[in-house]
């Protein structure tokens, strides 16, 4: 079983010919409201992965469809609370040239309980994962009853944070950070210690380490024409805590995630670009 303590975020998707400048009224020439946020983005791509996912979150009460959409994709939404306040949401401003200006509320994301984790953690056992990310709150609690609980943990330190990541990193098994996010980390920490770190480099691919083992394993990047990156480190984490809580090895879990990852970026938006299962094991079989 995957636990995901996470964000659930509306993006309102605003395009326009030109951003707004201070004091300017612009007309919008289009309009989508879509699923949101690293905590639903990486539950769906563990049940699109073919994982058990259980998403621990909360949403106001304008976020029925959200809860709706995760659950149509087979995400366990029994421990999602409704919040008085408002959903988590994103107002993404999108000119033609591709520039974006992005005003984020974090709203029932910051507002969840350590009630609400230790009744879903009361369903975990040995070996299990817990997922977090730097979306919510109570990830320090979370992630040191997890690990209590003899459960994994596998940490997205995004957004950066110093000092949330110095936080959760005595209980994390799993971190995972991109390339400039491990820049950040190493200036300011150096060199890190977890059983597991995972690199993600772009186009340069995947960079693997685990303590105890003197080599690294790179995953190359699969080659693809790229539409829209938003989202793709959120598949390739969901592919890869399930591929590791099914027991594959480090490499073919991977294997898969990349390949999922690639397919994401060659669609539009982020939850819904993720590929399924079916579509990643035909896509790394014609190659």
């Amino acid at each position: 079983m995957i636990f995901n303590l996470g964000s659930i975020n509306a993006d309102h998707v605003y395009r326009v010919a030109q951003l707004p400048h201070a004091g300017e009224t612009v007309t919008a020439q289009g309009y989508a409201r879509l699923l949101g946020g690293k905590g639903a983005n990486q539950s769906i791509a563990v049940a699109r992965a073919g994982g058990q996912v259980v998403h621990i979150g909360a949403v106001g009460a304008d976020g029925d469809w959200m809860v709706e959409l995760l659950s149509a994709d087979g995400v366990d939404v029994r421990h999602v609370r409704r919040d008085q306040g408002a959903s988590g949401h994103a107002v993404v401003t999108v000119e033609q040239s591709g520039e974006n200006a992005i005003l984020i509320h974090a709203g029932a994301n910051r507002a969840l309980r350590m009630q609400d984790v230790e009744a879903a953690l009361a369903e975990a056992g040995l070996g299990d994962w817990l997922m977090l990310q730097n979306e919510t709150n109570v990830q320090v609690e979370a992630a040191r009853m997890a690990q209590d609980r003899g459960m994994r943990v596998a940490y997205s330190a995004a957004p950066f944070d110093e000092a949330a990541l110095r936080a959760v990193l005595p209980h994390v098994t799993l971190l995972m950070v991109n390339e400039g996010e491990a820049a950040r980390m190493t200036q300011a920490m150096g060199a890190v210690q977890v059983p597991m770190l995972c690199v993600t480099r772009g186009a340069r691919g995947v960079l693997w380490t685990e303590a105890g083992c003197r080599d690294a394993v790179t995953i190359p990047a699969r080659k693809v024409v790229p539409v829209d990156t938003t989202g793709a480190g959120d598949a390739l984490a969901g592919y890869l805590v399930a591929g590791l809580a099914a027991g594959l090895n480090p490499e073919r879990a991977l294997q898969g995630a990349v390949g999922a990852a690639a397919l994401a970026v060659t669609r539009p938006g982020a939850s819904g670009a993720i590929p399924l299962a079916a579509e990643v094991a035909a896509f790394l079989g014609q190659e």
